[in-house]
């Protein structure tokens, strides 16, 4: 388990924005609103977001579609990687792959993820709680039921 899992400073508070931002906008144009950020060195590389229903595309999730957007890389050793929710077994299995050590998670309470499985795997995890991420999920789950069942396989 992270060392401060109740205690995130304030530079993951910030990077943590990008991505909620990336969650707004699918939200916005009618998807799953899931948003991630790949940060370097104190500067955001590349952001994405879920856009599954607005591309049909079933692999088109928010950390998926952030690494695409950072394209090509020879390692991801000093990378975090933010998103707003606790990573599928798809995401998680990227980033074990990828190598990325350090994700912080908005929030962990509408979907559990596999963060077990990441610490596992010698990934730091860090949770937020921050109460925008889970709003908005909350949000989305009461207004598209069917899309969110769709997301998750059910």
């Amino acid at each position: 388990m992270s060392d401060r899992p109740d205690r995130p400073d304030d530079i993951d508070r910030r990077f943590m924005r990008a991505a909620i931002e990336e969650a707004e906008r699918g939200f916005a144009e009618g998807g799953v609103p899931i948003g991630a950020a790949l940060v370097e060195g104190g500067a955001v590389v590349a952001t994405g977001r879920n856009r599954r229903v607005q591309q049909g595309d079933p692999i088109a999730h928010g950390e998926m579609d952030c690494l695409r957007s950072a394209g090509r890389r020879r390692s991801y050793r000093n990378t975090t990687l933010y998103t707003t929710l606790s990573p599928c077994m798809m995401c998680a299995g990227t980033i074990v792959q990828f190598g990325i050590p350090r994700i912080v998670v908005g929030e962990n309470a509408t979907f559990g993820g596999n963060e077990a499985l990441l610490r596992s795997r010698g990934v730091e995890v860090v949770v937020l709680g921050d109460e925008r991420c889970e709003a908005l999920m909350r949000r989305f789950m009461a207004e598209r039921p069917e899309v969110w069942a769709e997301d998750i396989a059910e």
